[in-house]
């Protein structure tokens, strides 16, 4: 809970902050920060979503509906769909995250579809998109309790995070009528922007290699062991502590029930002090 009083505190600290000065010198800088904090907030109740942050479920569902519900993402219909994820991680077929597009399904995206999934810049921009309609050649919304995404038991659940994603936006079209659209864009909008662009790169990365191709497999190729470890780890270098050491990502798809102030130390246990007897 130390650490989602600390972001929060930065959070709400640079909307009064860029609020006093109302500077255009200050706003791309408050922009950049905010919306790097946003993304904080996410890796937060992401570990809610896996059931690290806590052993007690019911504040993992508490924490993790305030803090995704703030940055609109529906938190439980996510959470299922990034353990299905988890769970197939690698896998041609069943993944859910940034997977290889087979040729026929390619060849059959209309050309608005090929536009923003596939066009420089529009994929940085792809999450919102995601959460609506998944990838192409997989069905279903994050927000419909009916998808193929949720089994029959896990659609109470699935509503209630749609109704608390719906009860944000009508808090910022509520805010929006009482300061201004121009302000909430500025404050809330931008930042939202940013996070995106966060989420979508940092979750390329980890998926995808720049230096190597990493091996995608089908079938009985596949293995769970075979799939966490064509994750990659990323060093964001100061900006480790800020998003919670999310880039020490191969130990987390092994062992997703570590959490984020762990993984540094399971990566890299201390070395034992060896002493005279």
């Amino acid at each position: 809970m130390s650490y989602v009083l600390r972001d929060v505190v930065v959070v709400f600290g640079l909307a009064v902050a860029a609020i006093y000065s109302d500077s255009w010198l200050v706003w791309p800088l408050y922009w950049a920060a905010q919306g790097t904090m946003f993304w904080a907030l996410f890796v937060l109740g992401h570990d809610c979503g896996h059931g690290s942050f806590s052993d007690n479920p019911k504040l993992n569902s508490i924490v993790g509906h305030l803090l995704h519900s703030w940055i609109l993402v529906p938190y439980h219909g996510w959470r299922i769909s990034h353990r299905t994820h988890h769970q197939n991680h690698g896998h041609v077929e069943n993944d859910e995250s940034w997977v290889p597009l087979p040729e026929k399904i390619y060849k059959n995206l209309d050309n608005s579809t090929r536009i923003l999934r596939f066009t420089v810049p529009f994929p940085i921009f792809a999450y919102p998109m995601y959460l609506w309609h998944r990838s192409p050649g997989k069905k279903g919304s994050h927000f419909n309790p009916d998808s193929d995404l949720f089994s029959t038991s896990e659609r109470k659940a699935v509503l209630t995070s749609t109704v608390c994603w719906c009860m944000m936006v009508a808090l910022l079209v509520c805010v929006s009528f009482v300061v201004g659209l121009p302000q909430v864009l500025k404050l809330y909008g931008v930042p939202y922007l940013v996070f995106v662009m966060w989420l979508d790169f940092v979750t390329y990365l980890h998926h995808h290699g720049c230096e190597q191709k990493l091996p995608w497999y089908r079938g009985k190729e596949w293995s769970y062991l075979r799939g966490g470890l064509t994750t990659v780890d990323r060093d964001y270098g100061w900006f480790n502590n800020i998003h919670h050491d999310i880039g020490t990502h191969v130990i987390h798809h092994l062992f997703p029930q570590i959490p984020h102030y762990h993984l540094i130390e399971a990566v890299r246990p201390p070395l034992m002090k060896i002493t005279n007897p």
